[in-house]
């Protein structure tokens, strides 16, 4: 079966559905299981690092379904953060494709109704950000048929995107748009996301916006656990520049993810195009640094540079074997 007509499977039946017991449900195994594996098969001739997850429910049948796309850098997680998402209006059967945002985490921190306000403004600025490439979705607010919270989050969190009435929805006008906005969504990332322009210049002092938002990113890609754990599997825990071994110089023995190093995003900073397929390598693209020889490196003119910032150390660390 098609993504697309298994999308308006799930417009279609899920009202249906609901009227039967959550527990081991066929139609609930089929969208978290074989909804996820048909979205993945395409995404894998696809250029993006992504992660999936549908959802009907948790424990109990939700008031809107979902099949969500999560770029590592920003969420993995339907509860922070933005995404590219399937919405599914159960009562007229119509499916949205949403640029959307995080509700749980704002509606923690804002409150439900204040929470929706802070997410309608968001939503016009990533709306903003992304304009020159939007011209083939709509800014129109979306209507998932409830009044419940979390609907209501994923009505005001809502960017921008399109609506396919029920059963309308064809298999190369779903792969095209889906395409096209999970681009966008790289491109979104890459300028920054939520992030308001003042902080991300504010964070890094780049001389120009696009230098800024490559700076950014580059911090993103430093920054995430993925990334972090794939790095740290592969390289030697000891610093790349200074020789710090924390294992051996401070008696570290706690999990290897754990351990007082950072990852450094090496890639020079205009190799990192807007949109490029890929972001990062692992290792390729990176240096195990200690925090000091971090922090140090980004201050050189080329962050890349290993050799420079060896040449710059005048310390060695005292080794001793009780």
């Amino acid at each position: 079966m098609s993504l697309s007509k298994m999308l308006n499977r799930v417009a279609n039946e899920m009202a249906f559905e609901r009227g039967k017991p959550f527990s081991n449900s066929d139609f609930g195994n089929f969208v978290r299981r074989d909804l996820v594996q048909e979205a993945k098969r395409h995404l894998s001739f696809w250029p993006f690092d992504l992660e999936l997850k549908a959802s009907v429910g948790n424990g109990q049948w939700a008031a809107v379904p979902w099949l969500a796309f999560f770029d590592p850098l920003i969420t993995t997680t339907a509860t922070k953060g933005f995404y590219v998402v399937y919405l599914i209006n159960a009562q007229d059967n119509s499916i949205f494709l949403s640029m959307n945002q995080g509700t749980t985490a704002v509606y923690e921190e804002f409150g439900r109704r204040r929470g929706r306000e802070v997410m309608k403004r968001r939503s016009i600025d990533m709306s903003d950000r992304v304009a020159d490439l939007i011209q083939s979705f709509s800014r129109d607010p979306i209507d998932l048929g409830s009044t419940e919270d979390l609907p209501a989050g994923y009505e005001a969190g809502h960017a921008f995107g399109k609506r396919y009435a029920s059963s309308m929805l064809s298999e190369d006008e779903c792969l095209t748009d889906l395409r096209e906005i999970l681009h966008i969504y790289e491109v979104l990332v890459n300028r920054g996301g939520l992030t308001p322009s003042d902080v991300m210049a504010s964070e890094v002092q780049g001389q120009t916006i696009e230098e800024t938002r490559k700076l950014v990113l580059s911090q993103r890609i430093e920054r995430s656990s993925k990334v972090r754990r794939a790095v740290l599997a592969v390289k030697p825990p000891k610093c790349e520049a200074c020789g710090l071994m924390p294992e051996i110089d401070y008696s570290f023995d706690g999990r290897p993810e754990q351990i007082p190093l950072d990852v450094h995003h090496s890639k020079p900073l205009f190799e990192l195009a807007e949109g490029e397929a890929k972001r990062y390598r692992v290792p390729e693209d990176f240096l195990v640094l200690c925090p000091s020889c971090h922090r140090m490196i980004h201050k050189m003119d080329n962050p890349s540079d290993l050799g420079a910032l060896k040449r710059k150390i005048r310390f060695k660390h005292m080794r001793e074997v009780y």
